[in-house]
C-alpha cells in the first residue's frame, strides 16, 4: 500500500522497500505456500516485485495515480499463479479510483479490495490475502492518529489470524482441515507489503 500525498522522493522510496522486502522474504512464502499450495507463491512474488523495483525511478515520477497502475501493470504481467491477477486487480483499482494528492485514499482502497473479493470470488475469513486486506482497509477508513505506525501491527495480526483458518478459497481449499495450522501465503505477503510500505513512508 502506498499512503496519500506522496512527492515523487518519498513513492520512491516506498517502492523500493516494499520491493525489497517482498524479494528478502521469498523463501519464507515459498515455505507457507508448499504447505497448502504450489509452493510457488514466493518465487511469483519476487518475479512480479524485482519488475516493479527495477521500474521504480520512472514510476515515482509518475502522478500518484499513474504510478499505482504501472505497478499493478507489472504485477499482473509477472506475478503467476492466482496472486497477479488479484495484487494487480488491487492496484489497478486503486490507481483509477485514487486522487492525485490521495486525499480519498478510504474509499478508493475500499473500492480496490471490493473488486479483489470480486475477482477471486471470495470474502475475509476464507483464508486469503483479503483476510489482511480487510481489516487494513477498516483501520485506514476509521483514522485516527498515528495510522501508518499502527498498520504493521494490524496487517501482521490479521496475517497471524489466518493460522487456525480453513481455507475456503484457492488451492488450499482442496486440503479441507489439512489447511488448517498454517499461515495463508497471501496473507503473508500482504502484510510485508502493508508493513514495509508504511514504515518507509514513516523514515
Amino acid at each position: 500500500m502506498i499512503p496519500a500525498g506522496a512527492s515523487s522522493e518519498r513513492l520512491h522510496r516506498v517502492i523500493l522497500a516494499v520491493a525489497d522486502a517482498v524479494i528478502a522474504h521469498e523463501a519464507e512464502l515459498s515455505a507457507l505456500d508448499r504447505a497448502i499450495g504450489d509452493g510457488d507463491h514466493g518465487l511469483n512474488m519476487r518475479r512480479g516485485f524485482e519488475a516493479v523495483r527495477a521500474g521504480a525511478g520512472e514510476i515515482a515520477a509518475l502522478p500518484l495515480p499513474e504510478a499505482l497502475q504501472a505497478i499493478g501493470t507489472r504485477l499482473v504481467l509477472q506475478v503467476g499463479g492466482a496472486s497477479g491477477p488479484l495484487y494487480g486487480t488491487l492496484l489497478l483499482t486503486l490507481g483509477r479510483e485514487i486522487a492525485t494528492d490521495g486525499a480519498n485514499l478510504a474509499p478508493a482502497l475500499t473500492a480496490a479490495v471490493a473488486a479483489v473479493m470480486a475477482r477471486g470470488r471470495s470474502e475475509p475469513g476464507q483464508k486469503t490475502m483479503l483476510d489482511v486486506l480487510a481489516p487494513v482497509r477498516a483501520a485506514v477508513s476509521a483514522g485516527g492518529t498515528a495510522l501508518p505506525c499502527r498498520l504493521p501491527g494490524i496487517a501482521a495480526a490479521a496475517a497471524a489470524a489466518t493460522v487456525p483458518l480453513r481455507a475456503a478459497r484457492g488451492r488450499a481449499a482442496f486440503l479441507g482441515e489439512r489447511s488448517v495450522g498454517h499461515m495463508d501465503p497471501g496473507a503473508c505477503s500482504a502484510a510485508l507489503i502493508v508493513a514495509a510500505g508504511c514504515r518507509a513512508w514513516e523514515a
